[in-house]
C-alpha cells in the first residue's frame, strides 16, 4: 500500500492540506532507497520551511493504479530497474495521463540516460543520493512547479483532474454545460463547467477575452481579425458577434500595446 507522509497533523486537516500542498511521490522496490529519500525530505521541508506531501510505493503498478484513479503528483521520484515493470516503461504510460509531473529518475547506472530524456525526464539522478545534491535538486525543481503554478489552471476534466498551462490554453468553447478546451498542442480537453466562472477565473492574467458568450480567446493566440471571425493561430475561427467588431478590436489592441507587440 501506498504510504503518505503529511506531518503531524490531524486527519481533517490532513485532506484540506493535501489538496493544496506541493505532492510528491517516490516509487522504488528498495525499502531502504525509499526510507532514505523520505527522511532526506522530512529534513528538506523542515530546514525550507516548505508545505510538501509524499506518497511512497514499492512498485510501479501500485503508482500507476492511483494516476488511473485522477491522482496528480507535481514531482515523481521513478527508480529504473524494478522488477515486473521498469521505471522507463512505467514513465511512458504516467504520460499518457499527465504530461506535466516533473520525473525525476533514480538510478546506479547512466545506462537508461537517454531514454530518459526521451520521455521528457526532468532529471537523472544517479544513486546514492547526497544530502547537498539532493537539497539542490529539491530546490530546482520547486522553482520551476511555483513558477508554472502562477500561470496554470487545474481542472476536472475527463481525463481526471488536469493542470493546463495557460500559456497553451488558445481557446475556449462551451455547449451546453460542457466546457471544451483547446490548447496549442491540438489536443482538446473536456470538462463540465460554466464559461462565466471560467471567464471570472481567468480575468486576472489580462489575456483572455469573451469575445462570443459561447467562447473564451486568448488574445495571445489571435492571428488575424475580420468584422465576423478571430482566427486563431490553429486557425478556427471565432465568430464575432454582429456590431461588436470595434470592441474585440480594441481589446485586442490594447493587450498587444501592454505587451510591447505593436509597433508603428
Amino acid at each position: 500500500m501506498p504510504v503518505r507522509g503529511i506531518g503531524n497533523m490531524r486527519s481533517k486537516e490532513r485532506t484540506e492540506v493535501w489538496n493544496d500542498m506541493i505532492k510528491i511521490a517516490f516509487c522504488d522496490d528498495d525499502l531502504s532507497v525509499l526510507n532514505e529519500i523520505c527522511v532526506l525530505l522530512d529534513r528538506y521541508r523542515v530546514e525550507r520551511n516548505q508545505d510538501i506531501g509524499y506518497t511512497a510505493f514499492c512498485s510501479p503498478l501500485e503508482l500507476l493504479a492511483e494516476i488511473e484513479k485522477g491522482i496528480r503528483f507535481d514531482i515523481l521520484f521513478l527508480d529504473v530497474v524494478m522488477p515486473g515493470e521498469n521505471g522507463i516503461e512505467a514513465a511512458k504510460e504516467i504520460r499518457n495521463y499527465d504530461s506535466n509531473v516533473k520525473i525525476i529518475f533514480l538510478t546506479s547506472s547512466a545506462e537508461y540516460a537517454v531514454q530518459s530524456y526521451m520521455i521528457g525526464a526532468y532529471f537523472y539522478q544517479l544513486k546514492p543520493i547526497w544530502d547537498e545534491s539532493f537539497f539542490c535538486l529539491m530546490d530546482s525543481v520547486l522553482a520551476v512547479c511555483e513558477k508554472e503554478q502562477t500561470s496554470s489552471l487545474i481542472l476536472r476534466c475527463k481525463s481526471g483532474i488536469t493542470r493546463i498551462d495557460l500559456r497553451q490554453l488558445e481557446y475556449c468553447e462551451v455547449i451546453h454545460r460542457t466546457l471544451f478546451l483547446h490548447l496549442t498542442t491540438g489536443k482538446v480537453l473536456e470538462s463540465i463547467g460554466s464559461l462565466d466562472d471560467l471567464v471570472r477565473q481567468l480575468l486576472p492574467y489580462g489575456n483572455f477575452y469573451r469575445a462570443h458568450r459561447s467562447y473564451l480567446v486568448n488574445l495571445e493566440h489571435v492571428q488575424d481579425l475580420s468584422y465576423r471571425a478571430i482566427t486563431m493561430s490553429c486557425l478556427a475561427e471565432i465568430p464575432i458577434p454582429r456590431g461588436k467588431y470595434n470592441e474585440v478590436k480594441n481589446a485586442f489592441l490594447e493587450h498587444a500595446f501592454q505587451n510591447g507587440q505593436v509597433t508603428i
